[in-house]
């Protein structure tokens, strides 16, 4: 038997501070911010799947995320681009192919939202 589970537990992001980004997730997702800051640096985001866990502790400019290593789901990626838009969140693509578009977070890492 294979010990290696097929599953993601969790994506670690970078970030240069914790309760700020704690903020600016939990804003994007309409989630509250209730949860404890763990350690002084890290908080656990918590979404219907692979958690996201926001670390300061492992933030550099050299560990921001410069292309996307997951996607967020959006059931209508017209309605999700202009929901971010009117949020002013820095857009960095298009809708491209009618499916997808590059966005980044207040520390720069670059995310993806896909329509599926």
């Amino acid at each position: 038997m294979n010990p290696i589970l097929p599953e993601i537990g969790t994506v670690f992001i970078p970030v240069r501070d914790v309760a700020t980004s704690r903020d600016w997730y939990c804003q994007l997702f309409d989630l509250a911010t209730d949860g404890d800051i763990l350690f002084g640096h890290l908080y656990v985001v918590p979404l219907n799947g692979p958690n996201l866990v926001l670390d300061s502790k492992i933030f550099s400019e050299a560990n921001v995320i410069q292309t996307p290593l997951f996607h967020l789901n959006t059931p209508d990626i017209h309605q999700a681009y202009a929901h971010m838009m009117q949020r002013q969140i820095d857009i960095l693509t298009s809708i491209e192919h009618d499916h997808w578009f590059h966005f980044k977070d207040p520390d720069g890492n670059v995310l993806m939202m896909c329509q599926c």
